[in-house]
């Protein structure tokens, strides 16, 4: 009888050991598809807990790699920026969160550059000033593959 107890006592613990916590299901992670741009760089803002990636077509990447960073003709931009918050299943590791902005930058066959800004959240409706954004993002340095 004692056997049959300390089994339906282990099995039970066993059961009962493997819930999943799940901190984070009412967080909705939303994902960008850059379409036809590729990956430039990234970027990380600690004070504002928010990660930042630089898309763009292949003139912007050559733009960028310029020493004045000047953008060509035809170059296409967009910076996504998301909050992060801690990634439960990893001690000490960040995952991207809530979608904050996308940033986007145009230059036309002439070098007329545009900018436009989609903010998606509530606390960022707060227009930045256009010169200075325009600037931040050319002066991303693109990330070096092997």
């Amino acid at each position: 009888m004692k056997k049959i107890f300390l089994i339906i006592v282990s099995i039970c613990a066993l059961f009962t050991a493997c819930k999943i916590d799940e901190p984070d299901k009412d967080l909705k992670r939303i994902v960008f598809d850059p379409g036809n741009l590729q990956f430039i760089s990234t970027s990380l803002n600690p004070t504002k807990e928010t990660s930042s990636a630089l898309y763009g077509n292949p003139e912007a990447l050559k733009s960028l790699t310029h020493e004045n960073h000047q953008p060509d003709p035809n170059s296409e931009f967009k910076l996504v920026t998301w909050k992060y918050h801690e990634n439960p299943q990893y001690i000490g590791g960040t995952i991207t969160g809530e979608l904050l902005s996308i940033e986007t930058l145009s230059v036309d066959k002439n070098g007329n550059i545009s900018y436009k800004i989609q903010n998606s959240s509530e606390k960022e409706k707060i227009q930045p000033n256009k010169e200075e954004k325009i600037q931040y993002i050319l002066s991303y340095n693109p990330v070096v593959r092997p």
